[in-house]
């Protein structure tokens, strides 16, 4: 009875190294790619310049959060061309590393506190989310 238990106890073993080691080799894939995080504010109030600066406020405490690489928080800029918009009141763009490093951002206390402290200010955000190698050529 010992024997078979410990045969059992074997295959299990095996069983979950032979699953951690295929989640391994997945992981790399997940790893490999820069990720950029680009959000669009739109505030509620645009005019309003004391809302317009509790939400720089709070970026800029966003910007804090350990995974994030690189931020920048910016302003439609004074261009004119037919395919640029302009109607949104803050970018929010900020690199990673991969896309690990930016789901342990969606979930780090600073950013929850981020959304529930400032989403008040905001009628709506667009977000888009893109990944490439970390080096072109």
């Amino acid at each position: 009875m010992k024997d078979n238990s410990r045969r059992k106890f074997i295959q299990n073993v095996g069983l979950a190294s032979l699953a951690s080691v295929s989640t391994l080799a997945a992981e790399p894939e997940r790893t490999r790619e820069l990720f950029i995080h680009h959000v669009f504010f739109y505030l509620k109030d645009p005019n309003n310049a004391q809302d317009e600066a509790k939400l720089l406020e709070g970026l800029h405490k966003l910007a804090k959060v350990p995974t994030i690489q690189y931020v920048h928080i910016g302003k439609p800029a004074e261009t004119s061309r037919s395919v640029i918009v302009r109607d949104y009141t803050f970018s929010w763009m900020c690199f990673f590393k991969n896309i690990i490093e930016e789901e342990i951002y969606q979930t780090h206390p600073i950013h929850l506190d981020f959304i529930k402290e400032y989403s008040h200010l905001w009628e709506k955000v667009v977000v888009y989310d893109s990944v490439g190698p970390k080096k072109v050529g």
